[in-house]
This record gives C-alpha cells, structure tokens and sequence, in this order.
C-alpha cells in the first residue's frame, strides 16, 4: 500500500465506512491546502474541517489521479501543433509545488509565441494575491 498512496488514498476515500472516508479526505484536502499556497492561510487550511467539504474535494481530485487525469502521459505537450496559433499565457507561481515549473517552461518551450508569467511569489493556487492578478492581466489582454 505505501508503494501507491493514490491507489491507497483512493480505498479510502471510497469505503463504506464513513469515518475512514472523512479521515482520508480530511488528511488529503490538509496536505491540498498546505501545499498550494507559497504563504499559509489559516482560513484556507480549515477548509479540511469542513468534512463534507473534504470529502467532495479529496474524491473528486483523487478520482482524477486514479485515472491519470483522464489523458495520456504528456498529451498537450504532444498535441500542442494543435494550438500553435492561438494567443497564451502561462502564468506560473515559482514556488508550485502542485505543478512544477518545468511544466510551464516546457510547454512554453512548445510553444514559441507564448507568453510564460513566472510570479515570484506565489505557488499553486489561483487564489493567491499574485496569480488573480496575472490571470485576470491575461484575461485582459485578450482581444
């Protein structure tokens, strides 16, 4: 079972009894919380005591980790001629630990007319200061 947290997490996350279900996501939506933002927010770490809460959110995002995100191993990085032509930006936190920024840099790589944002001070989520402010920049910026 160490061998495949996923798998692991997924059993139970997905048992009949609803304590090792609430344990489970509790523990998973805590490490999600703590390890997607660069600073800690007291109010966002609590969202993992909200145990209906947890438990949508752990299953929801493990079920998409059992299923390997539902694509093939680097498909955008293998299907990005298909969007060669369309205006992006990526916006980055430099200090993601969700999603590495050697993603971002190797997509941005692929993509030669792209726009990489590496924000200095920021990680994973969306709803750091310093993301909001570069997505919704991006969105601007759209014509």
């Amino acid at each position: 079972e160490q061998h495949d947290f996923i798998k692991a997490y997924y059993s139970r996350l997905t048992s009949d009894d609803v304590e090792v279900r609430r344990a489970a996501a509790r523990e998973w939506t805590r490490w999600e919380m703590a390890t997607s933002r660069l600073f800690p927010d007291p109010e966002y770490l609590d969202k993992a005591e909200d145990l209906d809460f947890a438990v949508a959110f752990a299953r929801i995002e493990c079920h998409y980790f059992i299923n390997a995100i539902f694509v093939e191993e680097a498909y955008i990085l293998n299907h990005v001629s298909t969007i060669q032509e369309i205006p992006t930006t990526i916006v980055q936190g430099r200090y993601d630990m969700v999603c590495p920024a050697r993603s971002a840099w190797q997509l941005h790589k692929a993509l030669p007319n792209s726009k990489l944002v590496m924000v200095a001070d920021a990680g994973h989520s969306m709803g750091e200061t310093s993301i909001a402010r570069e997505l919704v920049a991006a969105t601007d910026a759209i014509e």
